[in-house]
């Protein structure tokens, strides 16, 4: 299956096996606990799996103090 997958400015197409959102995340060393996920403009969890077509957008969260 074929995913967008869109990270800061990089947009690009990508062929997965399927999968969860987690298993995309891990896949790419992108730990869960550092973003937040929008899969097809909707902000989703990380069990949400994935489908043929889906634009994935991953957004890093800033924290510190």
């Amino acid at each position: 299956m074929n995913i967008t997958f869109i990270m800061g400015e990089e947009e690009k197409r990508m062929e997965i096996m399927g999968g969860k959102i987690k298993d995309l995340l891990q896949e790419m060393e992108i730990p869960l606990e550092t973003v937040v996920v929008k899969k097809n403009q909707q902000i989703v969890i990380e069990e949400e799996s994935l489908e043929d077509g889906d634009t994935i957008e991953v957004i890093r969260v800033i924290y510190g103090g």
